[in-house]
């Protein structure tokens, strides 16, 4: 399964060690992560998912490949900004939410409106998010979600 990972390009170092245990938490699991590519929780779940030997799809705001973050095994350069957010979440099949500010709710929002499920993790309180407190609740729900 390929999980969108949506969340704050500036985040504190407790943020991006959940989101890196994300990673490494889908990664053993046997799944994909898709994620915008640059910083922040992008960047901490690409690290926990590659070093897990998991993939990472960076769907990129620029239309430079060159920069996706280190992590990202296959970067998307798209020239879109934030426009973007709606091909992060169209290329998931679930959704985890960590922490993230209006560039996070809209892409949680869309990703509501595909019928994705959506896990929260520190995130907006918004119907249809389904708050967990780990990272391994996270991945629970939303697998159980798409079976």
């Amino acid at each position: 399964m390929r999980v969108s990972v949506i969340g704050g390009s500036s985040v504190s170092s407790a943020t991006a060690a959940v989101a890196e245990d994300l990673g490494t938490t889908l990664a053993n699991r046997g799944h994909a992560v898709v994620c915008g590519g640059l910083g922040g929780v992008m960047e901490a779940v690409c690290r926990g998912a590659r070093e897990a030997g998991g993939e990472t799809i960076g769907i990129l705001p620029t239309d430079r490949r060159a920069d996706a973050n280190p992590h990202v095994t296959v970067p998307i350069a798209t020239g879109m900004g934030h426009a973007r957010n709606a091909l992060v979440v169209m290329n998931g099949d679930a959704a985890v939410a960590v922490d993230g500010s209006h560039g996070t709710l809209s892409e949680i929002g869309m990703a509501l409106a595909q019928g994705r499920p959506v896990a929260g993790l520190d995130t907006h309180d918004a119907a249809g998010v389904e708050a967990v407190e780990t990272p391994v609740e996270a991945v629970d729900y939303v697998e159980d979600a798409v079976r």
